[in-house]
C-alpha cells in the first residue's frame, strides 16, 4: 500500500548539500503535490553554558532571510507550496522533534548530508544521522 506524502520537511543550513536536499524535495513535492516546510535550526547552547539568550546578530538574520528567500523562490518557480520555520536549540534534536510533532503532519524529511569524514562523525556526530534514527516519518538523506 502506497503512503501519501503531503508535507516534506527540508532542514536548511545554507550549505550546498542542504540546497541539494531542497532540490530533491522540490522534485518529490511536484510529483506528490506536496508542500515543503523549510526548517532552520539556530544552534542555542543549553542555558548555563554561556548566555546567548537565543538571539543572533543582524548579519545572521540577513543570511537566514537570504537563504529562506532563495528556497522560497526555487519552490515558487517549480510551483510548489512553501512555508518556513525557525527553531532554536540543538539542530538534530530540534529537526527530529519538529518532524515527530503530530500537529506538524510531516510525512517525509529530506535532509542534505554534510559529508563529514567518518572520524569526525565519530567525535561530533552527524545531524542527518541523528534525524535518520530519531524521526518517525521517512527520511531521505541526500549526498
Amino acid at each position: 500500500m502506497a503512503t501519501s506524502v503531503n508535507k516534506i520537511l527540508v532542514p536548511l543550513d545554507n550549505s550546498k548539500n542542504s540546497f541539494r536536499g531542497l532540490s530533491s524535495a522540490i522534485y518529490l513535492a511536484k510529483n506528490c503535490d506536496a508542500k515543503i516546510i523549510a526548517l532552520h535550526a539556530v544552534y542555542a547552547p543549553p542555558k548555563g553554558d554561556f548566555d546567548t539568550s537565543g538571539k543572533f546578530n543582524k548579519n545572521h538574520k540577513k543570511q537566514l532571510d537570504s537563504m529562506m528567500d532563495i528556497a522560497e523562490n526555487q519552490c515558487e518557480k517549480a510551483g510548489v507550496a512553501f512555508d518556513q520555520k525557525i527553531v532554536y536549540g540543538n539542530p538534530g534534536y530540534e529537526i527530529a522533534k519538529f518532524a515527530n510533532t503530530s500537529r506538524n503532519k510531516i510525512d517525509m524529511v529530506v535532509i542534505g548530508s554534510r559529508g563529514r569524514s567518518s572520524a569526525k562523525e565519530l567525535f561530533f556526530g552527524s545531524t542527518s544521522q541523528f534525524v535518520l534514527h530519531k524521526s518517525k516519518p521517512s527520511v531521505l538523506i541526500i549526498k
